[in-house]
């Protein structure tokens, strides 16, 4: 018995052991095994071609960088709700910023203007008579005169003959009185003073070249004859401005109106003393809008004695806006405004750990400088993208969600697809892209106008392409020139107009940056944004033409850039010769 016991002590003794020495392998076999399959569902990207998607680390078999590990798709999200991935956030440059409550909130526009002759003091010197002029005492412009200085002698017949008359009437002046005082009437009529019809009386001798002294002082601001030249009777001979006080004369475009009031506080600063402050104050606004810029003139006049404002200078005005309104009030970036002519839309991140965004309808209200005003479709504490906008609004499209030019949303392509973090199908990348459904229709006559604009942009790229920075400010500035011609009148819809404009100045500034710096490099940035401002435009309105939209990952310190192209093939007007290949098509606008 006792032999039995024995041996099952051993057995149970034994069967402790093997748990011990084989049961928690088993478990961190099995854990192993979990990894393992964990490690094999993973896939793989690169952070320049989120496009690229493999299930085993490596290199990009587009640019060779190292694959990271790609981000998992978002759950639980709402039916308008949409996410990117934290790569496609940083290659756009997407940013946001919280909106806040503006109460009775002091908000300062910034105005562009210059300075003009205070045209309430111009005084025109005319000839009172007619003749030629034998001497003209004023050289050129700028030149300063005081009231009585000698202008100009002028041989008049007429006025030559009166005076004889003067002379041979001062001895009948007893017995005929009324006719001497006729002539002498007549000689005062034609400007000749007291002391000189004296002079002729005593002398009776004719001034044959009669002289013209100046009625006022002030400065010669346009000579209007010149020596030798025969006048008439009234005939100006020159302008003279007191330039005492001046005017600065500033631009309010049409949506601005309501903003401005006469009295309202102005500070004023010019280029040529930017740290000085002019305090004044609004004593104009022009009640007559002009058709062609749509803007209307608000006036500020001057004190000058020291002569430091020179007409023609450019001015800035910074006019705080009393907000009299009661209740609370949204001011956000105009940048993160998208406008479809009917509708208004901004994107808000709905939540603020990860990039979840979802497109809301807004109605807005005055522009105040670069921002909105928004009455309604925000709260307090909502968070909006600022920069980066249409490409958000393009991965909305993209996953079929509300969009800009989408209000019930479905899937539409853009060919952004492959920055935005998202999976192409292959046929879908071989066909033209483009953006169709957000076209405005305009007439022909506004299409070729805008594809002048267009052309310059094209010898821009290729300026830069030869990395010619020299020959990029002459046709920035060719570019501008194109683009004032292009004719707002010929956009009838009060909205569109508006939305030209605002496109219109930011290809402008983009533009004139480029014009002002001899530096490749920052040209080669300003272009970045002229490229985005212009494929706007010809997105929008269109100009019956094939354009290539192409895509360089590495420019913009690895951020990425684009531009247009009239060519299928890729030159890279970023990096010229260096990596004069480097880049795709993204898109076709047709």
């Amino acid at each position: 018995m006792k032999k039995y016991i024995v041996y099952i002590g051993i057995l149970g003794i034994g069967l402790l052991f093997g748990w011990i020495l084989f049961g928690n392998s088993s478990k961190e076999k099995t854990t192993h095994n979990h990894d393992a399959v964990s490690e094999t569902n993973k896939m793989w990207t690169c952070s320049m071609h989120p496009q690229i998607m493999q299930p085993e680390a490596g290199d990009c078999p587009i640019c060779g960088m190292d694959l990271i590990p790609a981000a998992t798709s978002a759950d639980g999200l709402n039916a308008d709700e949409f996410k990117l991935t934290e790569n496609a956030m940083a290659l756009a440059n997407i940013q946001t910023s919280v909106v806040g409550n503006i109460v009775n909130k002091n908000v300062t526009t910034t105005l562009s203007g210059k300075i003009a002759e205070n045209e309430e003091t111009n005084k025109i010197q005319t000839s009172y008579f007619s003749g030629r002029i034998e001497r003209l005492y004023i050289n050129s412009t700028g030149e300063k005169v005081q009231k009585g200085q000698l202008l100009a002698t002028i041989y008049s017949p007429e006025l030559f003959a009166t005076q004889q008359e003067l002379i041979t009437t001062a001895s009948l002046k007893d017995t005929q009185p009324e006719l001497y005082n006729a002539v002498r009437n007549k000689l005062k009529l034609l400007k000749v003073s007291e002391s000189q019809i004296a002079k002729i009386e005593e002398t009776g001798k004719v001034t044959q070249n009669f002289p013209v002294y100046a009625t006022v002082s002030g400065t010669v601001s346009q000579k209007l004859v010149a020596q030798g030249e025969t006048v008439k009777e009234g005939q100006p001979l020159l302008k003279i401005s007191n330039l005492h006080t001046v005017w600065a004369n500033f631009d309010v475009y049409e949506n601005q109106m309501n903003q401005f009031k006469k009295g309202q506080d102005i500070l004023i600063t010019t280029n040529a003393n930017k740290s000085t402050e002019i305090k004044g104050k609004v004593a104009f606004i022009d009640p007559i809008l002009n058709q062609n810029t749509r803007t209307l003139k608000l006036r500020v006049v001057l004190n000058n004695k020291e002569q430091l404002l020179k007409p023609g200078m450019f001015v800035k005005g910074a006019i705080t806006n009393l907000n009299s309104n009661s209740k609370q009030t949204f001011i956000i970036p105009a940048s993160a405004v998208l406008w479809t002519g009917k509708r208004s839309v901004v994107y808000v991140q709905t939540n603020p750990e990860e990039p979840i965004f979802e497109l809301q309808e807004i109605t807005l209200g005055n522009k105040i400088g670069d921002n909105y005003e928004i009455l309604e479709g925000l709260k307090n504490g909502d968070e909006i993208v600022t920069n980066g906008t249409f490409t958000v609004d393009a991965a909305a499209q993209l996953q079929g969600k509300k969009s800009m030019m989408n209000k019930e949303g479905r899937k539409t392509m853009t060919g952004h697809e492959d920055h935005l973090g998202m999976e192409e199908t292959a046929s879908a990348k071989n066909e033209s892209y483009t953006n169709i459904n957000k076209r405005i229709k305009v007439s022909n006559d506004f299409q070729d106008q805008l594809k002048m604009v267009f052309e310059e942009y094209i010898h821009l790229k290729d300026a830069f392409v030869k990395g010619n920075s020299n020959t990029g400010i002459e046709i920035s500035r060719n570019l501008i020139s194109k683009l004032s011609n292009v004719d707002m009148k010929l956009l009838q819809d009060k909205e569109v107009h508006k939305h030209w404009m605002s496109i219109e100045k930011e290809i402008k500034a983009s533009a004139t940056l480029i014009s002002k710096t001899t530096n490749l490099k920052e040209q080669r940035n300003h272009f970045k944004q002229l490229s985005y401002d212009l494929t706007n435009a010809i997105e929008v309105f269109g100009i019956n033409e094939k354009v290539y939209h192409q895509f360089c990952p590495m420019a913009d310190s690895n951020k990425g850039a684009y531009w247009l192209s009239k060519e299928e093939k890729v030159i890279n007007p970023y990096f010229g010769d260096a990596m004069l290949t480097c880049g795709e098509i993204k898109q076709i606008i047709e």
